[in-house]
């Protein structure tokens, strides 16, 4: 036993001191009780095979394919509307979604939903994510005391009320407590999370302001002002050629930048976009849209003499970067170096097509932008060169480094890039999710929900690769909690549990009910922040049922106190999943929900002290 609350007192402060990385500690804990023999090896790795775990690595992917499709874009959209230009009205929306959600779902489902809607959010508001998404964490827990099916502790106290044979609760019965815990909740984190919370702004702001974006790029060579589209019509004289046949450059003064073929299939839900550079030998087929640059007269010239369609509108949410999508061709500027073979070479000798599958689009010498007759320049050393083509080219280029220096993280800007096309799809998936995890009549468990579901965002398209979808889970946050998960079995097996809430429950009963809600309570919450809250909640059921009938009181209040105490723990990002998920998301340290999650913690239990016994009376 002491070993057990020795490893979990260091953990503790480990966890506090924040030098060492949370999941190596988690780790190294585990370790030192499998070594010991306090736990067999199947206890110790028993948390990596968890069903909160697995649906954890599930969830990251489905949040993931939210904020790939574009969905949390448009849903933020329309909550910005809602909210206007007021941060207060954004702070409350965020805890009052939340919240009705976390009522009905999984707290943990409820995060990963939210998590990626809040960050877009966050951006279109021009508000630190950090000072949301800990709250988001909070009011999912916060929500989940809403009804009897909104968090496992919930369930626990029910069943502990039935096996005693006393009248069990109505899925309502917690509405009053929870409404209650969201109104403290919210009053608490408004002004915690403000002075805490925020102090990450100014460096973000900075880090974003050292790499341009694609639609900064798009603006500062001016490539919207000479852009069209068109459409290869049934009668279009341009079906069937190549680009090379028809000499576009030479005799309209124009560029094709790409050419684009869309297909579409379920009235828009199976929808899939192809987008291909320009090259010589490009067919063009009906239906393909061309993009080309140039002057516009030039360009309606051409569209007349081949019997091209008007110009169609963006597909997608194109319209941010002038009228271009990014999804499978992108941009990127990069700097020609003195030492390079391509100085003094014209643009058409070059070979960025043939070697590279690249085309340069614009060049800027000494804060000039030039943008026409490209294919007969010079180039110089030191010449920014603002290069078009898929993005795998683009990354090619920094292979070369002795010719030219590439600008900025073309990969990472490519991940920033929206699938819009695919936000039918991804929000057809999430809501099949969803109603797989609220109906009951429906025979398939959360944790299979939700592997589905992330399977079909891959499967779908709703990412670029299986690669990105990987990418978008925060292993740092699963390992933990999956190492964390152990130690509840440790202090069971060591009998320090029971000891720790028998002997601080026994201890304050003589001082009367509200002493000992109070020690109920406290003692639920304290376990919670080392054990998951529903093993603590059926730990401490019993103990809460017969202090109770020890001193003749009614078990209600103190059961609610259980289940409270479990649920609303906010002072560790490992004592429940929608904490660890957003630890790396907001950046957040082991003492950042010190600082918010305990103060929250406390109130909660001060105030409901005193609620308990007037909803539920002793």
């Amino acid at each position: 036993m002491l070993l057990t609350l020795i490893v979990l007192a260091l953990c503790a402060v480990m966890f506090a001191i924040g030098k060492i990385r949370s999941d190596v500690v988690a780790l190294c804990a585990l370790i030192v009780l499998m070594v010991s023999g306090i736990l067999t090896p199947d206890e110790a790795l028993s948390g990596f095979s968890n069903s909160v775990v697995i649906m954890m690595v599930g969830l990251f992917v489905v949040g993931g394919a939210i904020f790939q499709t574009g969905l949390a874009k448009m849903i933020s959209g329309r909550i910005m509307r809602l909210a206007g230009d007021s941060e207060l009205r954004l702070f409350l929306l965020v805890m009052a979604v939340t919240s009705a959600i976390g009522a009905f779902v999984s707290n943990t489902g409820t995060v990963a939903l939210m998590l990626p809607i809040v960050v877009s959010l966050a951006a279109k508001a021009h508000v630190n994510a950090s000072r949301l998404l800990m709250p988001l964490a909070f009011a999912s827990s916060l929500g989940g005391m809403l009804t009897l099916i909104g968090t496992p502790p919930n369930l626990v106290i029910q069943d502990a009320l039935t096996s005693a044979g006393l009248e069990p609760l109505s899925f309502f019965s917690f509405t009053p407590v929870g409404l209650a815990c969201i109104v403290v909740g919210t009053a608490v984190l408004l002004p915690l999370s403000k002075w805490f919370l925020d102090k990450r702004a100014d460096k973000d702001k900075d880090e974003r302001a050292k790499v341009k974006s694609l639609e900064q790029l798009v603006d500062e060579y001016r490539i919207a002002d000479n852009l069209s589209r068109y459409t290869v019509g049934h009668d279009s004289k341009i079906k069937g050629k190549t680009i090379v046949e028809l000499d576009i450059h030479n005799r309209y003064g124009l560029t094709v930048l790409e050419v684009r073929r869309e297909t579409s299939r379920q009235k828009g839900l199976l929808k899939s976009v192809n987008q291909m550079l320009a090259g010589p030998h490009t067919v063009l087929q009906e239906n393909d849209i061309i993009y080309v640059t140039g002057e516009k007269e030039s360009a309606q010239r051409f569209a007349d003499e081949y019997a091209l369609l008007a110009p169609v509108k963006p597909t997608s949410g194109a319209d941010g970067q002038g009228g271009l999508d990014f999804y499978d061709i992108g941009m990127a500027e990069i700097v020609l170096m003195p030492t390079s073979q391509l100085v003094n070479r014209r643009v058409k000798e070059s070979g960025f097509r043939s070697k590279y599958g690249i085309n340069i689009v614009g060049i800027r010498r000494k804060g000039e932008y030039i943008m026409d007759d490209l294919a007969d320049l010079h180039l110089h050393s030191g010449d920014v060169l603002l290069v078009q083509g898929t993005w795998a080219s683009i990354s090619r280029l920094g292979n070369e480094e002795e010719k030219w220096v590439v600008l900025g993280q073309p990969l990472e800007e490519a991940a920033k890039v929206t699938l819009d096309y695919k936000a039918p799809m991804a929000a057809c998936i999430m809501l099949i999710m969803i109603a797989f995890m609220v109906f009951d009549f429906i025979p398939i468990a959360p944790v299979t929900a939700v592997m589905i579901a992330a399977v079909l965002m891959v499967l779908t398209g709703c990412f670029r690769n299986v690669e990105a979808a990987y990418k978008t889970i925060n292993w740092e946050s699963v390992v933990l909690i999956a190492a964390m998960m152990p130690m509840s079995v440790a202090l069971e097996k060591t009998g320090a549990s029971a000891m720790i809430s028998q002997s601080l429950v026994s201890g304050l009963g003589a001082f009367g009910p509200f002493v000992l809600l109070a020690g109920i309570y406290f003692t639920t919450s304290l376990l919670t922040m080392f054990i998951s809250n529903t093993a603590t909640a059926v730990l401490m059921a019993p103990i809460a049922m017969s202090s109770a009938t020890q001193i003749g009181l009614s078990p209600y209040p103190f059961l609610f106190a259980v289940a409270l105490g479990a649920s609303m723990c906010f002072a560790s990002p490992f004592s429940t999943p929608p904490n660890a998920l957003v630890m790396q998301a907001g950046r957040y340290k082991f003492m950042d929900y010190v600082k918010v999650g305990l103060p929250l913690q406390v109130i909660i239990g001060i105030v409901m002290v005193f609620l308990l016994p007037l909803l539920f009376p002793f």
